[in-house]
């Protein structure tokens, strides 16, 4: 997404998508990740214009948006690094690991360093226990995440 780009030229392209997908039975959460897959995030405006092509109310759309951690409401940074908060994880050390992250990066959980570099998310189970503590790197699922290994993948995207 360009920072020229208007509400209306957004509004025409979630629409297409809706148009493409809206066919489908459950079309809401594949349209919202196409939408996100478009422009790295949910666009201001996107919302209203889903709600009106699948004949709902916007707040049923933003319920189901905001429901998911995985639908964000701003553009990412360059990187998106995902550590898994779930109990598996988390017994084999994954909330040092991401204090570790938050300390390093100085960010919380969901926000974007000031250079834009780096977006720190959540992530509640990516189905790699037996590996765990477990992250996903620019989409790129890591397993056995410590410290040292997390510094090596922040030194790895610039951070």
């Amino acid at each position: 997404m360009s920072l020229t780009e208007t509400t209306e030229e957004i509004s025409i392209r979630v629409g297409t998508i809706c148009d493409g997908l809206s066919r489908l039975e459950g079309p809401l959460l594949p349209i919202l990740h196409e939408v996100q897959e478009e422009f790295g995030f949910i666009p201001e405006g996107a919302l209203q214009t889903i709600a009106k092509k699948l004949n709902l109310s916007r707040a049923e759309v933003h319920g189901v948006a905001s429901f998911y951690h995985d639908f964000r409401e701003e553009k990412p940074g360059k990187h998106v690094i995902k550590i898994c908060r779930a109990e598996a994880c988390q017994a084999m050390g994954a909330d040092d690991v991401g204090d570790h992250a938050r300390r390093k990066l100085k960010v919380d959980w969901s926000e974007t360093t000031s250079d834009k570099n780096v977006t720190l998310e959540p992530v509640f189970c990516l189905g790699l226990c037996a590996c765990a503590p477990a992250a996903m790197v620019d989409g790129k699922v890591v397993g056995r995440v410590n410290k040292d290994r997390l510094d090596r993948i922040l030194s790895e995207v610039g951070s």
